[in-house]
């Protein structure tokens, strides 16, 4: 009797090591595969402060809260259940879409820097007051969303390509999950900076009103570098996915070039070699970005004229 009890309990505590194992596993896959898909993320917070700049203070949280809500409904049910499904099916399709929403990351991104160019970047403002105005905001925010997302979900499921099916649909809810809370979180932080910072800066105490000037005074510094860093995020993202969809669709050239000059400041250096490497892998797909970006850019450009005429 106690032999068999013993032997229950041995078969317990080896089922929790391997759910304990698969955890681990499942988290780090999540980690992995949220890490692949920084890019669209950094973007993603850069673009959303943008919907509430001239709303009311009292409304900016609530917006963007239901934003929020709109994005995770976007990724978990409709995104990640056509993700799996298309993982599941169609595998094989997965790097052409992929290569579709890099190519769409790199016309992003060299749209903006065209803009900055001429010195006329478009950026949609928001003005909006009224329950009505308020809802088209919150809609076009969502949809605007609804493409970011996609390109998230996708990036993390090519991560996670080769594990099973149910593994595969939990890493990706855990990372639909824990990017939508740090995209939004990150920017219901960054709207309400310069309200924190009136309200340090009406203290009586001098260190808080340093301290509230400073952060009235950084907001705009600090959406210009998230602007600047997220453009330099989308044509690194998009050329990185082109520069690996093309060697695995058989083109090798440019992906053989690129990792033969990566080696080779990799084993020039040493101590740095490797963060050295990376930053040219980086250099070199930006750069293919920016040329992608930038032909896409043109067409569009000369399509419509055509049309015109």
């Amino acid at each position: 009797m106690s032999a068999g009890l013993f032997g229950l309990l041995d078969d317990v505590a080896t089922l929790a090591r391997l759910a304990a194992a698969s955890v681990d596993d499942v988290g780090a896959a999540a980690g992995r595969a949220s890490a692949k898909a920084a890019g669209v993320v950094v973007d993603d917070t850069a673009v959303t402060p943008q919907y509430v700049h001239g709303v009311a203070a009292e409304r900016e949280l609530p917006i963007i809260r239901k934003i929020a809500v709109g994005s995770l409904r976007n990724k978990l049910l409709i995104i990640t259940p056509a993700a799996l499904l298309l993982s599941q099916f169609l595998p094989w399709l997965l790097t052409p879409i992929l290569m579709v929403g890099g190519t769409y990351l790199c016309y992003e991104g060299a749209e903006k820097v065209w803009g900055r160019i001429r010195g006329h970047e478009h950026e949609a403002l928001a003005t909006a007051s009224g329950a009505e105005a308020e809802k088209a905001l919150v809609s076009g925010a969502v949809r605007t969303d609804f493409i970011l997302s996609a390109e998230i979900m996708v990036i993390a499921l090519n991560e996670v390509a080769d594990e099973a099916f149910v593994p595969r649909a939990i890493i990706l809810v855990v990372v639909a999950i824990a990017i939508t809370i740090l995209v939004y979180g990150v920017v219901g932080l960054i709207v309400k900076m310069d309200d924190v910072g009136l309200l340090l800066a009406g203290r009586s105490s001098t260190s808080a009103q340093k301290v509230g000037r400073g952060l009235v005074h950084a907001m705009p510094r600090l959406l210009s570098v998230i602007s600047v860093v997220g453009v330099a995020a989308m044509l690194w993202v998009g050329g990185h996915i082109l520069l690996n969809g093309i060697d695995e669709l058989g083109w090798h050239a440019p992906y053989d070039a690129v990792h033969h000059l990566e080696d080779e400041v990799h084993h020039a250096v040493e101590g740095v070699g490797a963060a050295l490497a990376w930053l040219v892998n980086t250099a070199a797909s930006a750069v293919l970005g920016l040329v992608v970006g930038f032909a896409v850019l043109a067409v569009m450009h000369v399509v419509p004229r055509r049309s015109a005429h």
